[in-house]
């Protein structure tokens, strides 16, 4: 018998075992957070999920740079751009992690459906400079659809969806999904911003589904076959769109999104940082998450489109979570029941 050592693991090999740590982050996240639901304090819900977001990456092997991050819009307690997750030991894979602990906190404080727990990946290469994309707006103008109106895309000619009608948009998703457009679900955000989206959904004769909050869950939900929605559209955050772009790496489907200034001084500002070129870009989801390296992990706090969410029973918390990987297309749901009675979560002490 051979006493060789088996050969170390490749990077490639390291992304298949760590995906399960991001997993278990966002259930520690969803467990911390589901006690305040309905509660009416949604910073401390944000900080309890930040608390547990950090207990699992500050025993976690990766050298792990978090590129989209909480704060810019909401004075929320953290995860910030530029911190540094996981140990950081020398040889370590790296990392770039978007995340969000808790989207949908309005939603958590109110005790609404809609609110997850979510947190993107990408392996950097070596010698690469990143891996994920940060756009400095703090809004952007999103279109959101699945793998079928993708390839249509692909055979009947490239189009910029942001640019056309919406009820042009609306008849090209129909046609590319064998459906009839009063068929077709439609999701945007109840927001005074969308009224006019509402108004062309509405003449189109497509369905209208308005959602509080919480918009990576609905631009994710056109890829995912059982989700009853085939078409995303609104002006939400920019940070969301970033991980919604890993969900839709790994799910093969697709978005377009522009920078979206919410007023003037804003627009001046991402001008001065970027260029007004770079403002009215289209983003495609590979500019947005480079290379082939995207991990997507979520887990549901209260009930949304994409997860049902934490159901208490005793001393028990049965968790739905769902993690893809781009590399291999695999999507797994997770349904996990914890024992709070022997369940440790490793915590952080927020400041």
């Amino acid at each position: 018998m051979s006493n060789s050592l088996p050969p170390l693991r490749s990077t490639l090999d390291l992304e298949r075992v760590l995906e399960f740590e991001f997993v278990r982050a966002t259930e520690n996240a969803a467990l911390q957070a589901i006690h305040w639901l309905g509660r009416g304090e949604k910073e401390l819900a944000d900080g309890a999920a930040c608390s547990a977001i950090y207990g699992v990456f500050d025993i976690l092997d990766i050298r792990g740079e978090v590129v989209i991050g909480e704060g810019i819009k909401d004075n929320a307690p953290g995860i910030f751009i530029g911190e540094h997750l996981g140990t950081w030991r020398d040889g370590s894979p790296r990392f770039n992690i978007a995340l969000d602990p808790i989207d949908g906190t309005s939603n958590i404080a109110k005790g609404m459906p809609n609110s997850v727990s979510v947190i993107a990946a990408a392996q950097v290469p070596d010698g690469a400079p990143c891996a994920m994309k940060n756009l400095p707006s703090f809004y952007s103008h999103k279109i959101a659809y699945g793998p079928a109106v993708k390839k249509a895309l692909i055979e009947k000619g490239d189009r910029c969806f942001l640019d056309m009608p919406l009820k042009d948009v609306i008849a090209f998703v129909a046609t590319a999904l064998g459906k009839r457009e009063r068929d077709l679900v439609v999701s945007t955000m109840d927001r005074p911003r969308h009224a006019d989206i509402v108004r062309q959904i509405r003449e189109s004769g497509a369905a209208l589904r308005m959602i509080s909050d919480g918009d990576i869950a609905a631009a994710v939900a056109p890829s995912l076959p059982d989700s009853n929605v085939d078409l995303y559209i609104g002006m939400g955050g920019s940070p969301e769109g970033i991980l919604a772009a890993a969900a839709l790496k790994c799910l093969g489907g697709d978005m377009q999104l522009r920078m979206w200034p919410h007023t003037e001084e804003h627009k001046a500002e991402i001008i001065a940082e970027v260029g007004e070129e770079e403002l009215n870009k289209v983003f495609r989801i590979d500019d947005l998450i480079l290379g082939e390296s995207a991990l997507f992990c979520a887990t549901g706090i209260s009930d949304s489109p994409l997860l049902p969410g934490c159901r208490l029973v005793g001393h028990r918390v049965e968790t739905h979570s769902i993690l893809m990987r781009a590399r291999s297309g695999t999507v797994r749901r997770i349904h996990a029941v914890h024992d709070l009675d022997r369940k440790v979560v490793p915590l952080r002490e927020m400041k």
